[in-house]
């Protein structure tokens, strides 16, 4: 039987995060995808529940006053967290849930980890992935070539993803994502062996 895991996948804006979690579920579609709620206003073609739970300020500030937040953060002046609920539910049931969430919130879900109870699933099936891009050049052309974001915006990620980047160190497992193939597989890797409890 395997053991149920939270695999918490970090990212700089454009290292494609979004990417290998679409590709991993798909690979594995007995993963469960943990929709984050964010303040941001939706993108196009995004949908509130299926990409993120889309809430105002307010209704984001009363939920975290209330501690339904596993964790928070603000990203670019946006607040993102993912409910406790989703996760508990799920890994009680037996299935591994998939987080993509920025270095604030993966920080804050390891401060946790020593303070839960040995048989909580969170503690024993913590998984931490920080995907890094093959360079800040390539990361630069990459976040240009969506088109968009303003020039200004651009430079913004990019500070930010330096900033992220400099935190690599506090993940256990790291995949550089030069040929998104190879970071597919490495990605399934990870969590295959993190399932049956095999080093990795």
């Amino acid at each position: 039987m395997k053991k149920p895991l939270l695999i918490v996948i970090s990212a700089p804006s454009g290292a494609g995060k979004t990417t290998l979690c679409e590709r991993l579920l798909k690979a594995r579609p007995d993963l469960v995808y943990s929709v984050s709620c964010t303040t941001r206003k939706p993108r196009e073609g995004e949908k509130d529940g299926v990409n993120y739970h889309f809430l105002s300020e307010a209704e984001f500030k009363l939920r975290a006053e209330a501690g339904d937040f596993l964790e928070t953060a603000v990203v670019h002046g946006h607040h993102y967290g993912t409910l406790r609920k989703t996760v508990a539910d799920a890994m009680a049931a037996g299935r591994s849930v998939v987080m993509a969430i920025d270095v604030q919130g993966a920080a804050q879900i390891r401060s946790q980890i020593g303070r839960l109870d040995p048989s909580d699933p969170v503690r024993g099936g913590f998984v931490d992935v920080f995907v890094s891009p093959p360079s800040m050049d390539v990361l630069r052309r990459r976040l240009a070539g969506r088109g968009k974001d303003s020039p200004e915006v651009v430079e913004t990620r990019l500070k930010n993803a330096a900033a992220e980047m400099s935190r690599a160190g506090e993940y256990r497992r790291r995949i550089v994502n030069d040929r998104l193939d190879e970071a597919v597989s490495q990605l399934r890797r990870i969590v295959e062996q993190s399932e049956g409890g095999a080093p990795s």
